[in-house]
């Protein structure tokens, strides 16, 4: 993001790094003393919109923790040229005017991405906690997926396709080949799950032991790289997989943030087979952190259950992404507020936080419209013994 309103003369022939490389951009505000809530208002109203332009891959908006007037957004671009061309549109100065009044100044700073510690594989949040405010504006911090009690990685993938190419991408992934669970020694593909909301895809993932060598293996195999080839004209946003930096930009694209992860402690051998659904949730713009805590606390309460509905649940989110994929045991029931992890004494704060048009929580009538708007088609859903 950059909402400098000013001439570019200050670039150099090196300034915007290697044809190519990914750029990061840091800029640097000053706020007017007693705008702190304005400025925030005003940045979420703009994020979204920043975040669907061409090129953009994500952004963080931080705080100093000496002077409150003193912002910092960093930002990262997967090449300059994209990055130029918004900054040096008219359609960017539009986007940000919101900011103008509230900013005495700015200074913007561009980095070409040079050398990068971490890894490929998809990255994920550590649990919510259940109480506090929502952080305005700010994203989970990101760390890279973790076993979980029962020993099983999970992970969750999201992109958008073309509108009215539902039916053609359902066809393609769920109409070939699944690979080989059995990837070494150690690891091993336990399960996959995709599902679909409108032209929204989910790919629900399960590994045991490495997941950068579990995510190697798939890749490597022609019936899988001959259905990711398929679904390419599809995307809305356009994808190389055989390059290994637009495969990583893809990954982190796509990846979701785990914000909640638990299978019951009392699971049975077994319960890798209970059904499983997942929904996506009609949140406001920048409430999907605040619906996900909530949703959080009371799953765990339910997980502690030794005759609760749920073998496990995980909630994933990403900006206004907000999913939740539940196991569920045999005879759990259709209870509209049991599936979609809502009590109660939640139902009117969590409907606050809704789309307007989902928002009326008070009954059952209620409920039942909302899990009608937010459950996901399920595509497919493959266990290893299926393919073993």
């Amino acid at each position: 993001m950059d909402t400098t309103v000013r001439d570019h003369s200050d670039r150099t022939g090196t300034a915007e790094g290697p044809s190519g490389s990914r750029l990061r951009v840091l800029l640097m505000l000053e706020i007017h003393e007693g705008s702190q809530q304005r400025f925030l208002d005003a940045y979420e109203s703009i994020r979204d919109q920043v975040a669907r332009v061409p090129g953009h891959l994500r952004d963080q908006l931080c705080q100093s923790i000496d002077d409150p007037t003193q912002w910092l957004i960093t930002s990262e671009w997967a090449d300059s040229d994209r990055f130029l061309a918004w900054v040096d549109s008219p359609e960017h100065q539009l986007m940000v005017r919101p900011l103008h009044g509230c900013v005495r100044g700015t200074r913007s700073l561009r980095y070409a991405v040079a050398r990068e510690t971490g890894t490929l594989h998809p990255p994920a949040t550590g649990p919510i906690p259940s109480g506090g405010e929502p952080r305005t504006g700010a994203a989970p911090a990101l760390r890279p997926p973790t076993a979980a009690a029962d020993g099983i990685i999970r992970c969750a993938l999201s992109f958008p396709v073309e509108p009215g190419s539902s039916a053609e991408v359902a066809r393609i992934l769920s109409d070939y080949d699944p690979p080989d669970p059995h990837v070494d020694e150690t690891t091993s593909l336990r399960r996959t799950s995709v599902f679909m909301h409108g032209n929204v895809v989910v790919r629900a993932i399960e590994i045991r032991g490495d997941m950068r060598a579990a995510l190697a293996h798939v890749a490597r195999q022609p019936q899988v790289r001959a259905a990711e080839e398929a679904l390419n004209p599809y995307l809305v946003e356009p994808r190389d997989l055989d390059d290994p930096e637009g495969a990583r930009e893809f990954f982190m694209r796509a990846a979701l943030a785990e914000a909640f992860q638990r299978t019951a402690a009392h699971a049975r051998a077994g319960d890798d087979r209970a059904e499983r659904k997942a929904f996506l949730y009609p949140v406001r713009p920048g409430a999907a952190e605040s619906v996900a805590r909530i949703l959080a606390a009371h799953d765990e309460e339910l997980l502690a259950d030794p005759e609760g509905p749920f073998a496990g649940v995980s909630v994933y989110l990403r900006q206004d992404l907000l999913v939740r994929v539940v196991d569920l045991r045999p005879g759990a029931g259709d209870d509209p507020a049991v599936l979609l992890g809502i009590p109660a004494e939640a139902a009117p704060r969590i409907g606050r936080l809704l789309d307007e048009h989902q928002a009326d929580l008070a009954d059952e009538a209620g409920l039942r419209r909302l899990l009608a708007a937010c459950a996901m088609t399920p595509v497919t859903d493959r266990h290893a013994a299926d393919v073993s």
